[in-house]
This record gives structure tokens, C-alpha cells and sequence, in this order.
């Protein structure tokens, strides 16, 4: 097997790994947080963990500009416009939104000051002409006297895959110094790439672990033939002859509520008392909707067999603020 590509030196490593007592107890399960949340500030979440290996080889292709996609309060645009600022890159940012003149909020507002670049598009468009659209930014790019490096939708790609690839050698010395095994591992899934690094890891590492994606959009089928390609994209960087079929990938469905970014009352409730119980915010996007739906599951019964669960929190609480009128108190 060939060694992990390079990578940079960005996030705040080894996050945490933290026992949610009351939530526990509640649940009947020792639950358990792997604290993705706290890999910086500017760029916290999950997406770093990513971008490190992603940039590096932009860098190494001799990129100067930093060009991604998402929604208008995507996390993964606001952490690539913080790699860019850091690293001195100029970064452009397409932003799925109806709104031309969208309010300065949340992640938008830290893009703004980071220096990205913005170009709008619209929810049609996005989902039919992305790729062509972020070609012609690289094209503008270039005549400009830039090279650009296109990343995919939360990074989520071969190169993007090793971040959660390496993530899980991170938890396996956790797991030694703590002295516990996590049996199950649930994360939310919106991209794919962080299912697909912890997929690959279990499989080439042969962990035989659990790991389980709640989708917040799209559905399973969709996530699993995702994950399964993404697998085999970063399976290519290593040479090794590895794959994951999509049945074998585990998405367990209905959490979308309204649709993507988009909350419910009894989602927002959830993340209130949730916050109340263990002095941890999850985000209305990702980990809001994904715990909610674990806990969900778990009363169901779908985690009868599993004793210790770690939850990846992977960040996301600048998405609270565009919501704050949503919540009830």
C-alpha cells in the first residue's frame, strides 16, 4: 500500500473525545462525542480535517486560487475561504441561494471577511449546471493570470477522503488511552466524504465496526453509491485493490424533515434541549438532525447490539444564527 498523500497542518488535533453522561442515561446507550466541533475557529468543523490534504495538492499543482461550491451557509466554503486567507490563495465561492442580495449572516458573513469571492447561482442551476458553471470560474480565473483548483462540494472526494481516513487512526489511540472500544460510529451525511474516510478505514484497517450515516439530504440510495464511489476514488491514491460495495454502506433514512437546511420544530427542540442537557450546541444543518434522528433510532431499537456510539460532531454552529427566530423558548 502506498503511504497517505501529503497533507498540511491546519486543524487543532486530537480533538476531544467526550462521554455525554445525561444523554446516556436518557438513551439506556453509552453515547459517546468525538469533539470535530473544536479543529479551530475559523475553519471548526469536519471540512478541515479535508481541505488539509485537498490544498496540499492544489499547492502542489501550483494553484494560487482556492474555487468550491455549496449552500449559502455552507460550512465547507466558509473553512476553504480560511484555508485560502491563512495560506495567502485567493478563494471563489459558488453559493446556492435564491437571493441576490442575501442577509450578512453566519457563515456568509465570515466568507465576506475572509476575502472570497462570491458568485450566486440558483438551486436549478446548481443542480444542473455546477460543474459547468465552476469550470468557468476556473477559466476566469486563468485569464486573470491565476491557476485555479476546483474543489467538489464539501471536499467530499479521493483526496478530500484520507481527512477522516487519518481521523480514524486519531480515535483508534483515543480508544487505547481510554481503554474502551466504540462498536458503532454515527455521523451526519451531506456530502459523503466523511462516511466514505471512516467506510475505507473500518474496511482496510479491519476494524469491524459500525458506521452508520444519517443523510440530510437526498436519500440513502443516493449516499450509498456516493460513498461507494468516493471509496474507490481514494483507493486509487493508496494502489490498493479495495472496494465498498453500496449495499454495504449504511444510511439510515428519514431525517431530512423539510429538506436540506431547512428545520422543523421538533428538530429545533431537540437542539435546544440537547443544549440545556449537556452544554453541547449542535447545528440545525448537520448534528442537529442527525442526533435527533440517532436518538430517534435508538428508542426504535436499531442500536439494540451497540454499546459504545461516538458521535462525530462535525462542527457547524454558525448555522444556528440565520435560524435564531425559529426556536421557541
Amino acid at each position: 500500500m502506498k503511504p497517505f498523500p501529503n497533507r498540511l497542518k491546519l486543524a487543532n488535533l486530537p480533538t476531544r473525545i467526550e462521554k455525554l453522561h445525561r444523554f446516556s442515561q436518557q438513551l439506556g446507550i453509552d453515547v459517546y462525542v468525538k469533539r470535530d466541533d473544536m479543529t479551530g475557529t475559523e475553519w471548526s468543523g469536519n471540512k478541515i480535517r479535508k481541505l488539509e490534504f485537498s490544498v496540499h495538492e492544489a499547492l502542489d499543482l501550483g494553484a494560487d486560487t482556492l474555487i468550491t461550491c455549496g449552500g449559502l451557509q455552507s460550512n465547507h466554503c466558509r473553512a476553504t475561504a480560511a484555508v485560502a486567507a491563512r495560506l495567502d490563495l485567493h478563494s471563489c465561492l459558488l453559493l446556492r441561494t435564491e437571493d441576490n442580495a442575501p442577509p450578512l449572516d453566519g457563515n456568509y458573513l465570515l466568507d465576506r471577511l475572509l476575502g472570497a469571492k462570491i458568485r450566486f447561482i440558483s438551486q436549478e442551476d446548481y443542480r444542473t449546471r455546477r460543474g459547468e458553471v465552476l469550470q468557468e470560474l476556473a477559466e476566469e480565473a486563468a485569464r486573470a493570470g491565476h491557476k485555479a483548483y476546483i474543489i467538489p462540494e464539501g471536499a467530499s472526494n479521493g483526496i478530500g477522503t484520507f481527512g477522516y481516513l487519518s481521523c480514524m487512526q486519531e480515535i483508534a489511540e483515543q480508544e487505547r488511552e481510554m481503554g474502551i472500544t466504540f462498536d458503532t460510529m454515527v455521523n451526519a451525511v451531506g456530502s459523503g466524504g466523511t462516511l466514505a474516510g471512516l467506510v475505507l478505514a473500518n474496511r482496510l484497517y479491519k476494524l469491524g465496526k459500525r458506521v452508520v450515516g444519517i443523510n440530510v439530504c437526498d436519500d440513502a440510495h443516493f449516499f450509498q453509491h456516493r460513498v461507494s464511489e468516493i471509496v474507490s476514488e481514494a483507493a486509487a491514491y493508496l494502489e490498493e485493490p479495495l472496494s465498498v460495495q453500496p449495499q454495504e454502506v449504511e444510511i439510515l433514512d428519514g431525517y431530512v424533515g423539510r429538506g436540506y437546511a431547512l428545520s422543523q420544530k421538533e428538530e429545533l427542540d431537540f437542539i435546544r434541549d440537547f443544549a440545556q442537557l449537556e452544554g453541547l450546541v449542535l447545528d440545525p444543518v448537520y448534528t442537529g438532525k442527525c442526533m435527533y434522528g440517532f436518538a430517534n433510532e435508538v428508542r426504535k431499537g436499531s442500536f439494540r447490539n451497540s454499546k459504545n456510539v461516538l458521535f462525530i460532531h462535525t462542527g457547524g454552529l454558525l448555522g444556528l444564527f440565520p435560524v435564531r427566530d425559529q426556536f421557541e423558548w
